[in-house]
């Protein structure tokens, strides 16, 4: 199954290779797993030679952020106002958290549909966490996001489960879209902005987690953004595998004329802040704890801020965000958030039994009583038309 659904994704893939072709852009894709297992160890130490202290790495940094925000071109994507316009289709009141479908504006005719799970107390402050998904029609429905984002509300986090674009709710634009990279990654941000525009959030409180393209999301924002202050990318951070999707690897974010890097150097842009990758051993992260999070380690190190980064990893598991894995993200996250764990059962673990999962259909956000706004774009191309990104 695995195999198949990378094979679908560099089928998508090449629809933007032709695309960049066009622009001259092809040799600076780095798609799926560009480099092999061998050649990648053999990268990671060259990366580490080109660097030896605090001074060194951030001049690295700064030009693998740049080439991030380049490859996007997220700066050019148009002026908008801090208006959101949250539409709140349906609230769902359950056991110690409220679920609101939602949507809000990305930009004018582009909308980002998903769930906002808050705590059921009003006063105060609140942590907020931002959680994409990865690639899974109709995966913010599924149980196990249900399962994580309850957990997470009734602990005190206001948490925000969006769609990747072409996705449940989120149809306005195929997920083969060529700028999908970047349509994510500014959906990302504008969720990370509706957070923080909330007056029950703590903007000192804000983390991220996602699992596989949900993962990319998570190490992605949180490089080019530092209000993200916690990140927790599950089941990605690979030093040979770049990603088998437009929505990971469609645009030049990895390489340009003057510099190459990989997702291990992007999510290692964290430092100094709390960074916790999990990984497993049946996918491309099974290196892990030899490569990707050594490499990691020392940057941290240079902040000595060794015990903020955090690799926990399942050899025996399969690629997923299973309860193993969420356990894991729980305690981190509730620690780092300052959350209330005593607001949920323990029994040797976070349990999730008093969450109860809704059918898929009662947390959708456009029903018969409401529909796509009548300004959207619909349309891969209205999309790029408008954006004047091609």
């Amino acid at each position: 199954m695995k195999t198949l659904i990378l094979f679908k994704q560099i089928l998508a893939l090449t629809f933007v290779i032709i695309t960049f072709a066009a622009y001259g852009q092809k040799d600076m894709l780095c798609i799926g797993a560009h480099w092999t297992e061998d050649l990648a160890n053999l990268k990671m130490k060259e990366f580490a030679g080109s660097w030896n202290d605090l001074r060194s790495w951030e001049e690295r940094a700064n030009m693998i952020r740049q080439g991030i925000i380049d490859g996007l071109q997220i700066e050019n994507m148009p002026s908008i106002s801090e208006e959101f316009d949250p539409v709140v289709t349906k609230t769902h009141q359950m056991d110690g958290y409220i679920i609101e479908n939602i949507y809000i504006k990305s930009f004018p005719g582009f909308y980002i549909t998903g769930n906002l799970y808050r705590p059921m107390e009003t006063h105060g402050k609140h942590a907020a966490i931002l959680c994409p998904h990865g690639h899974m029609q109709d995966k913010r429905l599924k149980e196990d996001v249900q399962k994580r984002c309850a957990v997470l509300a009734k602990m005190g986090a206001l948490v925000f489960a969006y769609d990747m674009i072409g996705y449940a709710d989120s149809k306005q634009v195929t997920h083969k879209v060529p700028i999908a990279l970047l349509l994510q990654t500014w959906n990302s941000k504008r969720v990370l902005e509706y957070l923080l525009s909330r007056p029950d959030v703590d903007s000192e409180r804000i983390g991220m987690t996602g699992g596989s393209g949900g993962g990319t999301q998570t190490f992605i924002l949180t490089a080019i953004d530092n209000r993200i202050k916690v990140s927790v990318p599950v089941v990605q951070v690979s030093a040979h595998f770049f990603g088998g999707c437009v929505c990971e690897s469609g645009m030049p974010i990895h390489k340009s004329d003057h510099h190459q890097t990989n997702n291990v150097e992007i999510a290692a842009l964290c430092a100094p802040r709390p960074l916790l990758i999990i990984s497993d051993g049946m996918d491309w992260t099974k290196n892990t704890p030899i490569i990707e999070y050594p490499y990691i380690q020392k940057v941290y190190s240079l902040y000595n801020a060794e015990h903020r980064a955090v690799n926990v990893h399942f050899p025996t598991e399969k690629h997923d965000y299973g309860y193993s894995k969420r356990s894991a993200v729980y305690i981190f996250l509730a620690y780092h958030l300052q959350l209330d764990t005593s607001k949920v059962p323990f029994d040797g673990s976070i349990q999730e039994d008093f969450v109860k999962v809704l059918p898929e259909d009662e947390l959708r956000v456009f029903n018969i009583n409401y529909q796509l706004p009548k300004d959207a774009l619909v349309g891969d191309n209205a999309v790029m038309d408008y954006l004047d990104i091609h």
